[in-house]
């Protein structure tokens, strides 16, 4: 149970401190109540998960918590200004596609092995499902704080290029998982991909990702206030989480073991940046 209590004091303390400077309803803070919301949706479907053993539906309430929690802070704060209405637009459009990728991708493998030795042990399933609405509520934070401050800044020629910036990462994203897609389509499972975005970057996903999220900063950065200025750590986080945590130290290490002995993936491996193409 350690664990879980870690997770969430981290969330506690973050909630706590960003709510400061949140408008609240009914003297809820607004930031508090989109994280307890995406909290509740997780453990709500940890129930039929560990009771029908799946982890099917896992993604597609990722997904649809930050869906959720990010009209959630639009409607409360009832601050329908240009800012905020283009925040949850990127995230939304962003969770959509990502969502439903994932979902149709589990569908199609039948199945995600990480979860093979997790789903039995009660403890240790209901543990993924409170770290991804800790994953929900942090990465999500920059925009949830910037919507419900009260803060309404006019958009100007810098929030233009922080909207670049996300195209930017949610187009590379987007092709980057595209391309696998077909590649396995063709190739299987067995072939490790060196084409299109692959050629550049081992985890060309995993950069857009990065960047779409530091784009949804630099966009909430001029409605911030006080203690909310702390949810920049959301790019932050991401970029940890991972390079660092689930990402891809876990997908190198099965990489490592499937074709390690091949010549041709050391060969790829040594002459392919890890995450920033042309970056070694």
């Amino acid at each position: 149970m350690k664990p879980i209590f870690i997770a969430m004091a981290v969330i506690s303390v973050f909630t706590v401190i960003v709510s400061f400077s949140s408008a609240s309803v009914a003297g809820v803070p607004i930031f508090l109540a989109c994280v307890t919301l995406a909290m509740l949706i997780q453990w709500c479907a940890f129930v039929p998960a560990y009771l029908q053993q799946t982890e099917k539906f896992y993604d597609l309430t990722g997904s649809f918590s930050f869906i959720v929690t990010v009209a959630a802070a639009l409607i409360l704060a009832g601050k329908y200004d240009v800012r905020s209405l283009l925040l949850a637009s990127l995230v939304i459009l962003w969770a959509v596609r990502l969502g439903s990728f994932l979902v149709a991708r589990i569908h199609q493998d039948g199945g995600d092995d990480r979860f093979d030795k997790i789903k039995p042990h009660p403890k240790r399933f209901f543990l993924t499902w409170t770290l991804q609405g800790l994953w929900v509520s942090i990465t999500a934070s920059t925009a949830i704080a910037a919507m419900s401050s009260t803060e309404v800044v006019e958009l100007s020629l810098y929030d233009l290029n922080a909207v670049i910036i996300w195209m930017i990462g949610f187009g590379i994203e987007v092709v980057a998982d595209a391309q696998k897609r077909r590649f396995r389509e063709r190739n299987g499972s067995d072939t490790f991909i060196t084409e299109g975005l692959w050629a550049y970057s081992r985890h060309p996903n995993y950069f857009g990702e990065i960047v779409l999220w530091i784009g949804i900063a630099l966009l909430a950065i001029p409605a911030l206030q006080g203690s909310a200025y702390l949810t920049l750590l959301s790019p932050v986080f991401v970029f940890v989480l991972l390079t660092r945590i689930s990402g891809i130290p876990m997908l190198e290490k099965k990489a490592d073991a499937k074709w390690g002995q091949s010549d041709a993936y050391q060969t790829y491996k040594a002459k392919t940046p890890l995450l920033v193409p042309f970056v070694r």
